[in-house]
Order: structure tokens, then sequence, then C-alpha cells
């Protein structure tokens, strides 16, 4: 008969509590060790065992047991037919875009900075700073004029960049997102240097019907060529309705391997609208954030 093996939260005395404890702890360690290393000589020997465990073993996640959602269009051929006839087809077609990037009135160095950081993201993008007297209608109006395919509004709340309206020009559609987490370019932890070149566009996980049409705004806001010697890549990836914005350039360390090299700036987008047309007060809203939609942690809308 195996001997009972004592518990530690039965004995009395911290220190002989706290002993057996760490005995026992370091005993299950060395246990769980051995196992793994006789798992991995058998699994070297027959690498099928391997390839079972790991599909068997499955981490159970938000994101793979997320709520089924209609509107999920990963090959569907109406979607298809839609798209190639809405707002956005020009762009596919391959018109060249043409950014404009703007403020709220009385912003602060800070925001102008990140309106800095967004210039030297996307190609072919001009700042204009924003006058008193100028209201949003106005500039929708003179962005169109001037043969604008985009045009971006950073509000800021305390002297910190706070959100971003992204319209499409000139037949919409409009975007709002809170902007959360913004690391300058300048800030960027072992940043690399910023090219001209045309970025590689990479969007990751926009799979709703939302999603898609968020995604295609962002692809306007790329030209459809990259220019592939500059080597850098904007990646819009969305996890749980976080939109994580990241520039990277590859790095080819031999003919084997490839590393990233971050160039900043960092930020996350939050979607809390999206508008048919361009932005008007009395719009027509397709999609609207309310706060009853986070009460399911495993229902998403991008």
């Amino acid at each position: 008969m195996p001997p009972i093996p004592i518990r530690p939260s039965e004995l009395k005395n911290k220190d002989i509590r706290s002993s057996v404890y760490k005995k026992q702890k370091l005993e299950k360690q060395k246990q769980k060790a051995e196992k793994r290393k006789q798992r991995a000589k058998e699994e070297e020997k027959n690498p099928e065992l391997k390839e079972k465990r790991l599909k068997e073993n499955v981490p159970r996640t938000i994101e793979n047991t997320r709520e089924k959602d209609d509107t999920m269009v990963p090959d569907d051929g109406e979607v298809a037919e839609d798209e190639a006839l809405d707002e956005l087809s020009s762009y596919f077609s391959g018109k060249t875009p043409k950014i404009c990037i703007t403020t709220s009135k009385k912003c602060s160095q800070n925001c102008y900075d990140f309106c800095a950081d967004l210039v030297s993201i996307f190609p072919n993008t001009t700042f204009a700073k924003r006058g008193q007297n100028h209201e949003m209608k106005d500039i929708i109006k003179q962005a169109i004029k001037h043969d604008f395919t985009d045009l971006m509004i950073v509000n800021e709340d305390k002297k910190t960049p706070n959100a971003i309206t992204l319209i499409h020009l000139p037949d919409g559609p409009s975007a709002y997102f809170k902007l959360s987490s913004y690391t300058p370019a300048k800030k960027t932890p072992g940043k690399g240097v910023v090219t001209a070149h045309n970025p590689e566009l990479i969007l990751n996980n926009f799979n709703t019907r939302l999603g898609h049409t968020i995604g295609r705004m962002f692809q306007a806001l790329v030209p459809q060529v990259p220019e592939f010697e500059g080597r850098q890549v904007v990646t819009f990836h969305n996890q749980r309705d976080f939109i994580f914005v990241r520039r990277h350039r590859y790095v080819f360390r031999d003919t084997e391997k490839v590393g990233l090299k971050e160039l900043g700036p960092r930020f996350t987008l939050k979607l809390r609208w999206l508008q048919k047309g361009t932005y008007s007060r009395d719009g027509e809203y397709e999609w609207m954030f309310r706060p009853d939609m986070e009460v399911n942690r495993k229902r998403f809308y991008l």
C-alpha cells in the first residue's frame, strides 16, 4: 500500500508547512520534466505521436469558442459581387489613394505628432492644419474638390489623441474609431529608419461582413502596388474587435532566416460606428456600438 501523501495545509507549524510544500512542488516538477523527456524520445522515434498529441490538446480560447456569426463571409460570391460595385470599388480598379489628414479644433502638439506618424505610414498623404472656422462638412467638400480619396480627422482629449474619423471620398462610407495605446515612432524601442517606399499591407481576421467593409477601408489607404525593395509592411491585426496597427521592415539575416525590425508607431483602434456616405449628424448608421454588446465576451463583430 503506497504511503498517504502529507497535506501541507494540515500542518500547524508554519516553517514545516512551507518546507513540505516546497519539497512536494519540487518533486512534482521533477516528475513532469521526466515525463516530458520520455515523451520527447518517443515522439522523436514516431512523429505521428506528436501530431496526434497536438491535434487532441487544442487549448480553449475566446477566439476558437466565439459565437457563430451569420455574417461571416469566407468565400461568398454574392458578397464579392456587392463589393465589386460598392463605394470602395474604384480603388480596386487601380485608382491611386490620395489622403488628407487634419485634426479637431485647437489641438495640441501631441496630436500634431500623431498626425506626422500617420503621414509617414500612408504614402501620398497631405496634412492640413484645421482653422477655427472650418466645420466638418466644409472640410469634406474641400477634400472632394481637391480629389482626395480619403479624409482622416484626428480628435484629442486632454492633449492626448483619442479618436480617428475615417471618411472615404466622395461617397463614403465613414467610420469612427477610438484610439488607445499610442506609442510614437520616435519612442518605439529599437526602431529602424523609415523610407519613402510604398509598404505592403497585411490584414488579419476581418472575417464578418462588417469586418470586410472596415478591411477594405484600410486597403484603400495604401497603394495597390507595394515597392518590395523597401521591405516595409503595415499590419492591421484584428483580435477580439481591437485593431492593432504596427509597421515593420523585413530583415533577411541569411538565405534561410528572416526577422522583423519595428519602425513604429504603435496604436490600437476600436470601431464605434460605421455610417453610410460621408459623415453627417443625421446620416444613416450601418452599425453602432452599444455598451450591452460587451456583455457576452465570446461575441465579436469584426
